[in-house]
């Protein structure tokens, strides 16, 4: 009977370890994403954006996965800094939503400028982990 119970309570606590496991993996795709934005590292950004990416910035400019990379990788600015705020993961499947503030420090021509917004990121699980299909940004007026 308490090897049953043990054995019974191993099982509920690992499923319980399993369950969060998804949530981990994506925090780490976005926190991949964060040091690849800073870097301008167009490589990481190319394995972490999907083929058919949506990149829709707080302006409601769109962006393709080609035009989001060339202009992180080949723009005049530079993203000093990325602080995440308020997030939550929702994980449905192979498809997980990332909701909260973000805050972006970023340099031009020597004038550093703060943004804050509050963004949707969905990342979808494909056979190369969790990938970026689509960001929705609105700037925060606060």
């Amino acid at each position: 009977m308490l090897r049953t119970l043990t054995l019974l309570t191993l099982a509920v606590c690992s499923s319980a370890l399993f369950a969060a496991e998804p949530d981990k993996e994506v925090l780490t795709a976005m926190d991949t994403w964060r040091k690849a934005m800073i870097a301008k590292d167009g490589k990481a950004l190319e394995k972490l954006y999907a083929a058919d990416l949506t990149y829709t910035h707080s302006s409601g400019k769109n962006e393709t996965k080609a035009e989001a990379i060339a202009a992180i990788v080949n723009g005049k600015g530079k993203t000093e800094k990325i602080e995440f705020a308020d997030t939550t993961v929702r994980v449905y499947g192979k498809t997980a939503l990332v909701k909260g503030k973000v805050s972006i420090t970023a340099s031009t021509d020597g004038k550093q400028a703060t943004t804050n917004l509050n963004i949707l990121h969905v990342w979808v699980k494909g056979s190369s982990g969790w990938q970026l299909s689509a960001r929705q940004a609105i700037r925060l007026t606060q």
